[in-house]
């Protein structure tokens, strides 16, 4: 041993003779494999890339809902915090408001917001703040310590606070990079979608916008928009669009409604004539376009779904007929227009607000031996749209516009129902 300190010995066996294929070492050296001689496999076979893909798929969606759950929280907390605080303690206003029991965590952010001012990390001005550093867990106790500044603008504190506990579970998997089960993830969207409500905003957007009615669109859905047009949904068949979005849903509320199909079972069978009533007493237009049930398109659709003659014909006629009596009960029955077309039916859609910022659309292409309830739907957003932060534009180049310039078409060419 060298007074230098301890020295390894040279690779080699325990007789202290070099092995033949070793490579050279200097003297107290240690001598290392060759990295094919360790035999680690790298690579990855299709199964596994695919694995790695759905994690990434899984995460991504719950980032983004619990990035939008953070961006909110923050500005919650800044907006009751800061006027109480910042006046007396300024840019530290945020240091005092965590007072002696934050002094850790708070300390904490302090020094990673330092690190990241230094090496440029903070590429926008409006993050060189400390709350920008807190993570979802401070901002929570930043409430929960002054829960009395929050009551009068919030109700619910031990709802927040659960709601904010089972996001903890999709957060923790998400910041390691762990897997994130279908279930957590769809807990994670519930829970997101709850908790930007209970904070005053609706799931997807401000309070305010349009897409906070008949159906909210989420976060995923606006950060992918322009890539769809405007589809913003598709389901396997329409008992599936049922479950996610009731005939309540579509119709309530309506200002107008387009419809045109063979039989609008849609409407007619899912939305009581009372209801339909009590809509175009209150202002909405409707106008409904049906295949005539006299017409030889009637008969060879009977073929292709392989019905008796006059079945499919019958069922046309007595959604008519009903209508006609809903027609009859309404107080302007200029607001309740029935019509029939003759030509081969393309597809079912149910155009709902399509003059408004707030439209929404159901649509079916009939296939040839579907019913209109197997068959697949699209549902598409009408009025306007904002992709990844650009001024709010009129969706013109969606499918919405396609369909009511289709059924607008359609409906100069066909008849009025008596």
């Amino acid at each position: 041993m060298s007074s230098g300190g301890l020295e390894l010995p040279p690779g080699g066996d325990s007789s202290g003779e070099s092995a033949p294929d070793a490579p050279d070492a200097p003297p107290g050296g240690v001598s290392l494999a060759h990295a094919v001689e360790i035999g680690a496999d790298l690579g990855w076979d299709a199964a596994q890339w695919a694995e790695v893909r759905t994690r990434a798929q899984r995460a991504g969606r719950a980032y983004i809902w619990l990035n939008l759950v953070e961006q909110r929280l923050r500005a919650v907390v800044a907006g009751v915090l800061r006027p109480i605080y910042e006046p007396v303690h300024g840019e530290e206003w945020v240091v005092a408001a965590a007072g002696p029991a934050g002094q850790e965590w708070v300390q904490r952010a302090v020094a990673v917001r330092e690190v990241s001012r230094r090496k440029g990390y903070v590429l926008d001005p409006d993050d060189d703040n400390l709350l920008s550093f807190l993570t979802l867990p401070q901002l929570r106790e930043l409430m929960v310590q002054h829960w009395p500044c929050y009551e009068p603008y919030l109700t619910g504190r031990r709802e927040l606070e659960l709601a904010l506990d089972e996001l903890e579970v999709a957060r923790s998997a998400v910041s390691r990079n762990r897997a994130l089960s279908p279930a957590v993830l769809a807990q994670a969207e519930r829970t997101s979608g709850r908790l930007l409500a209970m904070l005053g905003a609706h799931a997807g957007g401000p309070a305010g916008t349009p897409f906070g009615g008949r159906l909210p669109a989420d976060a995923v859905e606006e950060l992918v928009q322009d890539r769809y047009a405007d589809v913003v949904g598709v389901h396997p068949d329409r008992v599936r669009l049922q479950r996610r979005l009731p005939a309540e849903d579509l119709f309530g509320a309506a200002r107008r409604i387009d419809a045109i199909g063979i039989g609008l079972n849609l409407l007619v069978q899912n939305y009581s004539g009372r209801r339909l009533i009590r809509l175009a007493d209150a202002g909405c237009r409707l106008r409904l376009l049906f295949l005539n049930p006299a017409s030889s398109a009637v008969r060879r659709r009977e073929r292709e779904l392989g019905l008796k003659r006059g079945e499919l014909s019958r069922a046309v006629e007595m959604n008519i007929l009903h209508l006609r009596r809903v027609r009859a009960g309404v107080r302007d029955p200029a607001a309740f227009r029935i019509h029939v077309f003759d030509e081969t039916p393309r597809f079912t859609a149910y155009l709902v607000d399509g003059d408004g910022p707030d439209g929404l659309a159901v649509v079916q292409s009939y296939l040839r031996r579907a019913r209109g309830m197997e068959a697949p739907v699209l549902v598409l957003r009408g009025g306007t749209r904002t992709v990844l932060g650009d001024a709010p534009d009129p969706v013109d180049d969606g499918l919405f516009r396609t369909y009511q310039e289709e059924f607008d078409a359609t409906w100069a060419d066909a008849r009025p129902v008596s």
